[in-house]
């Protein structure tokens, strides 16, 4: 019967709970009273208490190992019956020891303190107690599960358990790691479990570990705690009320903020089931109760290193991201984001021709005799104002900076991306770059005037440099466009006739008739007044 089974796991899940309390305060306990001479006495008896403890967990476990077959097979009732038999005597030694230990302890200096541990290990005994009664069979299942259940299998002594007087020490050892194996790191942890006692046990061994200790007593709970604050780890109960360890645990994997964190599932069940499924949803590790102190150290040790070394590798990924962002960002501030792309993908010698493009150069009239009276802190502050802006617009209208010469500006439009309205877009900028100037005066008071040249027609631009790059154009346009600046109007904008052609219509265009251009001779010009 699939509900015998069922049934069956819930018992020892129950009975394995007030079992890792007596446990984990009993070892806490023998820690504390290590150097009190006046417990020594004493100590043997919780020492008892500790050892019937592992000898009722193995019990616990060999039963629930070998049973989960039988549950179906034999029934609920005769299994509940032969785990009712094993237990009793253990379970009743256990109590006696704790009893003589709190009365002899009652009324001593020191009581008050321990006196607090030995109590909740004494209701977790009478816990225990009262669930093992639930099982308790009628008389005839009982008397079936005496007859034909075998006595209970010698039980081998756990390996961090002293041996007592004339046992030999050679015997075979569990395989847990030793106290210093593995690098005692501290963390801020959480502990997610519904049991109170549970909580107090496992927080309190944390703490005594040098652990920073937060405790939830549910998956709603821990999930709102894991949004407010940071964690090293999180302890996570498989089985709670109100979402259990799956769930919460799903959550956080879903979280692309948790989903880096650690976290250590614990359960009373230690169901193989169980533990893959945890697992494989991303559990760092797997824990059954009631803990082994030592291995309780080692695993979250580990995990915690596992997170240091993960934190460690995210923040020189994150490093290397920021540093590759600053480099690119550096690149583009002197080439064209289209060129900074074909550098990247491999490509060296750079050289690109381009049919039809608009230059403009523009100059700061009178700048050199301004700059001459002022400090050059101020000097290249205030360039740098003007600049700026500059490359705010040519930005905006998506034309391409080339470069400052001194006080002179260089910009070009239709390339490294063609565009058909290259002349006006370079327009634009150049009636905007006016305005700007005319700002800045307005703020300083100064009286600086901006002189402009375009033309139109084809270019070569290129890369230039190995070390350091430089993207720039060559060709008679370049050379026409410096001429309409050189030669051109204080205040104005001049364009070439080539240019005039391909902005007519659009815009307020004057002639200026032909004036002689140094290395040119006679050429028709235009002064750029504003839009239509």
């Amino acid at each position: 019967m699939a509900s015998d089974r069922g049934r069956w796991d819930d018992v020892c899940h129950d009975l394995r709970t007030p079992l890792s309390i007596i446990l984990g305060y009993s070892e806490m306990l023998l820690e504390d009273v290590e150097n009190l001479p006046a417990w020594k006495a004493r100590a043997l008896d919780v020492q008892r208490v500790r050892e019937t403890g592992h000898r009722l967990l193995r019990i616990l476990d060999d039963a629930m190992a070998a049973s989960r077959a039988e549950a179906v097979a034999e029934g609920f009732p005769v299994l509940s019956a032969r785990l009712h038999r094993a237990l009793r005597a253990p379970l009743d030694e256990a109590r006696g020891a704790i009893d003589r230990v709190v009365d002899d302890t009652r009324g001593t200096a020191e009581s008050d303190a321990i006196l607090v541990d030995l109590e909740r290990i004494r209701t977790a005994g009478r816990r225990f107690d009262a669930l093992l009664e639930e099982l308790a069979p009628p008389p005839t299942v009982e008397a079936v599960a005496l007859r034909d259940a075998p006595l209970p299998r010698p039980i081998s002594r756990p390996s961090w358990l002293p041996p007592p007087p004339g046992m030999p020490r050679n015997e075979p050892r569990e395989s847990v790691p030793a106290p210093g194996s593995i690098r005692a790191l501290t963390g801020k942890l959480l502990v997610v479990d519904d049991n109170e006692s549970n909580r107090a046990v496992l927080s309190q061994r944390l703490s005594r570990q040098g652990h920073t200790v937060s405790v939830a007593a549910g998956g709603l709970e821990a999930l709102a705690l894991l949004g407010r604050e940071r964690f090293d780890l999180v302890l996570l109960d498989v089985m709670m009320p109100d979402m259990d360890g799956y769930q919460v645990l799903e959550r956080m994997k879903s979280d692309q903020v948790l989903r880096h964190l650690p976290v250590v599932m614990i359960s009373a069940r230690g169901d193989l089931e169980g533990m893959v499924r945890c697992l494989e949803l991303g559990a760092e590790d797997y824990l059954a109760k009631p803990f082994n102190p030592v291995l309780l150290r080692a695993r979250i040790g580990a995990s915690l290193a596992q997170k240091q070394q993960r934190d460690r590798e995210r923040f020189y990924i994150e490093r290397l991201r920021l540093a590759q962002e600053q480099s690119e960002s550096l690149l583009l501030n002197v080439l064209p984001k289209a060129i900074a792309d074909r550098l990247k993908r491999g490509e060296s010698a750079i050289a690109d021709y381009f049919e039809a493009v608009t230059v403009l150069f523009a100059d700061l009239v009178g700048f050199t005799a301004y700059a001459a009276r002022l400090a050059p802190a101020t000097v290249v502050e205030r360039l740098n104002e003007i600049f700026t802006a500059f490359d705010r617009l040519a930005e905006r209208h998506g034309v391409e900076k080339i470069k400052t010469i001194g006080d002179a500006y260089l910009a070009v439009g239709g390339l490294p991306v063609p565009r058909p309205d290259h002349a006006a877009a370079i327009a634009e900028l150049a009636m905007d770059m006016q305005k700007e100037v005319e700002i800045f005066n307005r703020r300083t008071g100064e009286n600086i005037v901006i002189r402009t040249g375009i033309h139109s027609g084809p270019v070569v631009a290129g890369i230039v440099g190995t070390t350091k790059f430089s993207y720039d154009l060559w060709g008679d346009t370049v050379n026409t466009a410096s001429r309409m600046e050189s030669h051109g109007v204080p205040g104005a904008i001049q364009i070439s006739e080539a240019t005039r052609r391909l902005l007519d219509g659009k815009y307020v265009i004057q002639s200026r008739g032909t004036i002689d251009v140094k290395g040119k001779g006679p050429m028709e010009t235009s002064l750029l007044l504003g839009r239509r």
